[in-house]
């Protein structure tokens, strides 16, 4: 008997220039990166990714400040999240984002690549870091099924 897998989960680093995304396992376990994408045409592509990977939930890093403050990129990133849920009728979960760029920086210098080359790479890693956090459970997260708390 096969048991029957969950819908998998996106993972979005949104950026004002890229969006890093990354999906969950079938299992749900690890978050696998998947490329990035323009921001420019961010929910167009994301419309056609999500129902080719099956997606049930989208995991949006929230860009909070150090003081974990809603700023005008949270502000901005909360918009898109709306639109896309709007577009695609997916779920969304904001997840505090807050240092996963620099912690998707110090991996890449650990491997001996330089980020600042390589941005596009640095944001799919840091949309890795937001799944991954997600599904570990140990971001703080609220799940977003309207419009009435963001």
């Amino acid at each position: 008997m096969q048991e029957e897998l969950e819908p998998r989960v996106l993972g979005l680093d949104v950026g004002e220039k890229r969006i890093g995304v990354a999906i969950s396992d079938p299992l749900g376990i690890t978050a696998q990166p998947l490329g990035v994408i323009d921001a420019e045409t961010g929910i167009e592509k994301l419309k056609e990714l999500i129902p080719k990977h099956e997606i049930g939930l989208i995991v949006v890093g929230h860009p909070l400040t150090l003081k974990g403050e809603r700023g005008e990129r949270a502000r901005s990133v909360e918009e898109f999240a709306r639109n896309l849920k709007t577009a695609t009728g997916v779920p969304f979960t904001l997840v505090d984002e807050r240092l996963s760029t620099k912690a998707a920086e110090r991996i890449m210098r650990e491997m001996g690549r330089k980020p600042s080359r390589e941005k596009g790479r640095v944001d799919e890693l840091a949309a890795v870091i937001i799944l991954q956090s997600y599904l570990d459970g140990k971001a703080t997260f609220k799940p977003k099924d309207s419009d009435e708390d963001v």
